[in-house]
């Protein structure tokens, strides 16, 4: 199992990640990334994908 981390202070808050893979990432009541969960080996692809189309690149997984 992987943990994904934003970097909240650059988050624009565009949404992508919570689009791409709604199982790890959601938009809070600030606007902005947050992770709800460790990433599953079922989303693991989805949330690379999140990772890579985050247009500020605030995403991390490891």
């Amino acid at each position: 199992m992987k943990k994904a981390t934003i970097d909240r202070n650059g988050c624009i808050g565009c949404g992508v990640c919570a689009s791409t893979c709604p199982e790890v990432f959601e938009i809070d009541d600030e606007g902005k990334a947050t992770v709800v969960s460790e990433v599953l080996a079922e989303y693991e692809a989805s949330a690379y994908e999140a990772a890579e189309e985050c247009p500020v690149g605030v995403i991390s997984i490891g």
